[in-house]
């Protein structure tokens, strides 16, 4: 089956999409994006990711592509098109080409592009991670500061993976003055006795959509969540740890540097929690 994308206010098979050489996404990385999931057959958290989109065009001043409801018809066609049971939305909107290469930003009437396209998962929800726990090193976290944008600059975050892949593990936690910031594409927790603990907003770490969720259901199912920075060592004295994200849910982590975080197998409190959170995902997806 031929994947149907949408490039600009048009649907096309995906062999026949393209945008400009001087799309400035392409040459500066000048863009944003977004990951919707889908379950199914309907849209988890879009509300969410379209506040984030808007809130990371308006810090970087970039034009809206289009209106909101018109992004959530979007979504829906690509899911009907491709026939999307369980997998995601990807969006990426940058500033756009005016036809040549500048740091200047382009004149303001200037079109940004917006890209979209589905990817199927099957598995998303049974994913054998979930059951095992996946494995994390350390990294020293150097990326830009605005990493609550979600901007396209994802070469960091994609050395990390490789790093991680190259000492055995899964992904890599990024760590920066002595503290946890996050994963490369997720949220970061431990658990220790009956407390959730995880970074607090900044500039400093992604706002994510299924972290907001997560922690709104934990207070929800009366446990205690701690937001406050934490270190490697924190980690390894845990009782638990895991990630959040659009693509993975909750997830746990089960070792850290090669030391096993709490008994080395996936917890309670995870499990429980991403329990939760795919239960009220498909009540109220969309």
């Amino acid at each position: 089956m031929t994947r149907t994308v949408y490039v600009n206010g048009t649907y096309m098979p995906e062999h026949e999409a393209t945008i400009s050489i001087f799309d400035r996404g392409f040459l500066m990385g000048d863009g944003v994006y977004e990951v919707t999931s889908v379950l199914d057959g309907k849209l988890v958290d879009f509300e969410g990711h379209a506040v984030r989109l808007e809130r990371s065009l308006n810090e970087l001043d970039m034009a809206h592509p289009v209106t909101k409801d018109d992004l959530l018809a979007i979504h829906r066609e690509l899911v009907r098109v491709n026939e999307i049971e369980t997998g995601l939305v990807y969006l990426q909107v940058t500033r756009g080409s005016d036809g040549d290469r500048d740091f200047v930003y382009p004149s303001a009437d200037t079109k940004p592009t917006l890209v979209l396209f589905t990817q199927s998962k099957p598995g998303l929800v049974d994913a054998p991670s979930a059951k095992t726990g996946i494995k994390v090193i350390s990294v020293a976290d150097e990326r830009w500061g605005r990493r609550d944008i979600k901007t396209v600059q994802l070469l960091y975050p994609a050395m990390g993976k490789m790093m991680a892949k190259a000492a055995g593990a899964d992904d890599a936690w990024m760590v920066e003055d002595g503290y946890v910031t996050e994963g490369t594409s997720n949220n970061a927790y431990i658990v220790k006795g009956n407390t959730i603990i995880t970074r607090a907003l900044s500039n400093d770490i992604l706002h994510g959509i299924t972290r907001a969720a997560v922690l709104r259901f934990a207070a929800e199912a009366q446990m205690q969540v701690e937001e406050r920075n934490f270190t490697v060592d924190e980690v390894k004295a845990a009782d638990e740890a895991f990630i959040t994200s659009a693509t993975m849910f909750v997830t746990p982590v089960v070792e850290i540097d090669g030391t096993a975080v709490g008994t080395g197998a996936p917890g309670s409190v995870a499990a429980r929690l991403r329990d939760i959170y795919i239960d009220e995902s498909r009540k109220a997806a969309i």
